[in-house]
């Protein structure tokens, strides 16, 4: 994956784990707790996507277009996806842990 990949699931990650602990406020890190688990979530969830799926190339690609843009639009959605759900996945996961450990 290029670095275009990576930033979509950084800012999508980030999104994604502020989003979740807006909605789940029992698990809330606060702003920047949000967004740290986020990026982190992001990258690896937009990694494991890309693993399991592979690249989202379609099949007939304009390859002149493909190679002036870097990724085509099913890559960007792929890593939308991933960086989105990884880094709210991660941010409930963070969140489950602190409370845990605020209980002990």
């Amino acid at each position: 994956m290029d670095w275009l990949g990576i930033i979509i699931q950084i800012i999508a990650g980030a999104i994604g784990g502020n989003a979740a602990g807006k909605a789940m406020k029992d698990y809330d890190l606060g702003t920047t707790g949000n967004s740290i688990a986020g990026v982190v979530g992001g990258i690896i969830g937009g990694q494991i996507l890309e693993r399991l799926f592979g690249s989202a190339a379609p099949a007939v690609a304009d390859a002149a277009a493909q190679a002036a843009s870097g990724m085509d639009i099913g890559a960007i959605i792929q890593s939308l996806a991933g960086g989105g759900i990884g880094g709210a996945i991660l941010m409930v996961i963070a969140g489950i842990i602190k409370k845990q450990m605020a209980k002990g």
